[in-house]
């Protein structure tokens, strides 16, 4: 019986049963009605083993005590109890059973509220969470807001500004058509001026020559020395060097817009492409040339004049190219212009339709004429190289035009000039380089002297082209 007794007390199952009461007491109104009659069974469990491990004992006193030992005790209180609807465990269940029975509620009551603390634990952490987010939700909706109100009033400045712009931008169109009309006035009246003083200073310096003609042809004994200080002085304060940079600048603004201009308009009248660039190249050897005779004219009259009146320490050939370099206005260009178109018209390596004349590039001939003419002033003068069809190409003088075959060796024509000082290369030329160029060339020279033979006269031609040519 002792050892029994101690098993009840090492198990402390009534301590067990205390703490489940407590427990299910304090959640009794928090559970659900399932959870409650649960607990009531565990206790029931519970209380059930130890009353049978009380029986157990209260067995074990009275077979201790002899056969009648105990019996009015039995009788007293243990009948009355009994017969109130007692159930105790079955009969015969051993101890140990009961006992493991015990431990496995205890366990996995202890496990679930350890599931339970989990639970509650991760419930918290949730809610924490949620109201951080909470927190920070509201905060970026107050941020929103904010940022919407400052959208609203930036929209309604931006609209503020924009009508002001938009009157302002009107006001400076009109202000800025105003001044583009008033420029253009003025320009036209400048160009005018500019006319009139030209034409004045093209007459002072003819009435001056012939004024210096009449009076060596009146009398035998030297004139008066020409009026120098009459001519206009600021071209020839020009240095030679700002001349050359300027006379060369202006060699290949031709190049790049008056030929491009000559070419597209000869090409409205000319499919083949080849012969206008042979046209604008031999024009521009035949401007050279001409300029080039007329500089040589100029200035045997120039020298002729001066030599009658000159009586200075300065040398005579000093003396006429600063009389030509400030004069240089009085250079007849028509004169070149009407001789290259000459010469043009009987070449032999062009033909042109009959219907129109070499006239209609004579703008461009007019401008090479005037450069090259300049360009004689210049010491050493300026002057084009030499070319021929089918002759060795040379990287030093020429570029390859886009359509060229760059492993040609030869030359087929040429499209543009080299500008040369002396034997040095100032600006390349272009030239179009073909395989079998000198047996293509001697064909098509063959070709168009049958041809030219047959053409009108450049009396026609020229005539036909006034039809065309709006004045």
């Amino acid at each position: 019986m002792a050892e029994s007794l101690r098993r009840l007390i090492h198990n402390e199952t009534c301590r067990i049963l205390q703490e489940k009461l407590e427990r299910w007491y304090k959640d009794y109104h928090i559970n659900s009605c399932d959870q409650n009659l649960t607990r009531c069974c565990e206790i029931m469990e519970l209380n059930s083993m130890i009353q049978g491990q009380l029986f157990t004992i209260l067995n074990q006193t009275c077979q201790e005590g002899g056969h009648y030992a105990g019996v009015e005790i039995i009788k007293s209180r243990l009948l009355p109890w009994l017969g109130s609807c007692f159930s105790s465990p079955a009969p015969g269940r051993p101890f140990e059973t009961t006992s493991s029975l015990l431990q496995e509620s205890l366990e996995k009551d202890r496990m679930l509220r350890e599931l339970a603390n989990s639970r509650n634990h991760e419930i918290q952490q949730l809610e924490k969470e949620l109201n951080a987010t909470r927190l920070e939700l509201s905060f970026v909706k107050q941020d929103l807001a904010e940022a919407q109100l400052a959208l609203e009033d930036t929209k309604a400045k931006s609209a503020t500004t924009l009508l002001a712009a938009e009157d302002e931008i009107v006001q400076l169109k009109a202000d800025l058509k105003a001044s583009q009309a008033k420029e253009e006035c003025a320009l036209i009246n400048l160009e005018r001026l500019n006319e009139y003083e030209h034409q004045l200073q093209t007459l002072k310096d003819e009435i001056a020559v012939l004024s210096a003609h009449k009076s060596v042809l009146k009398s035998n004994r030297s004139p008066s020395p020409l009026p120098m200080r009459s001519f206009s002085p600021g071209r020839a304060r020009l240095t030679n060097a700002s001349r050359h940079a300027r006379l060369v600048e202006r060699f290949s603004d031709i190049y790049a817009q008056e030929r491009l201009d000559a070419q597209t308009l000869l090409r409205s009248y000319i499919d083949d492409l080849e012969m206008v660039q042979r046209i604008i190249y031999i024009a521009a050897v035949e401007s050279f040339q001409a300029a080039k005779r007329a500089f040589r004219q100029f200035k045997i009259r120039v020298r002729k004049t001066l030599s009658l009146s000159y009586s200075g320490s300065e040398s005579l050939e000093d003396m006429v190219m600063d009389y030509i370099i400030r004069q240089e206005d009085l250079y007849d260009v028509q004169s070149s212009v009407s001789e290259v178109i000459r010469a043009m018209n009987i070449n032999p390596k062009i033909s042109f339709p009959p219907e129109v004349d070499f006239i209609m590039i004579s703008g461009l001939i007019r401008e090479l004429c005037r450069v090259a003419f300049s360009m004689q002033t210049l010491d050493p003068p300026l002057d084009i190289s030499f070319g021929t069809d089918g002759e060795l190409f040379s990287e030093y003088k020429y570029r390859r035009s886009y359509d060229s075959e760059f492993t040609a060796p030869l030359v087929a024509y040429h499209v543009w000039p080299a500008l040369m000082e002396e034997d040095c290369v100032i600006v390349k030329g272009e030239a179009v380089t073909r395989r079998g160029a000198l047996w293509s060339h001697r064909r098509r020279s063959r070709s168009r002297s049958r041809s030219r033979s047959r053409s009108l006269s450049p009396l026609s031609r020229s005539a036909g082209y006034s039809r065309h040519v709006v004045k």
